[in-house]
């Protein structure tokens, strides 16, 4: 019961509303346990972090989890400064 979701590239106030959309209709479809695989995700900017946040928040609702994975240094930076690598489950 875990969908896989690979993302690429930027994940920016173009990218996200239409990955969030595909996200939210995977959890209508009843996937309530996501990897975010962001191996191939070399920027992450505000809006990018709330279509994080908001999937997370709803998951949780749902008893269940978002798991993000492969984040690159520089995409780790940002995480940190925001401090949503306490937010966040994130694994190597």
């Amino acid at each position: 019961d875990l969908i896989i979701l690979r993302l690429k590239g930027r994940l920016d106030a173009i990218s996200s509303p239409g990955i969030e959309k595909q996200v939210f209709e995977n959890i209508n479809n009843g996937w309530h346990n996501m990897l975010f695989d962001f191996s191939e995700v070399d920027y992450l900017s505000s809006a990018g972090m709330r279509m994080l946040l908001s999937t997370s928040r709803k998951l949780k609702t749902l008893s269940g989890q978002l798991v993000v994975s492969g984040v690159n240094i520089n995409v780790m930076d940002v995480l940190k400064m925001s401090g949503f690598d306490h937010v966040l489950d994130i694994v190597s």
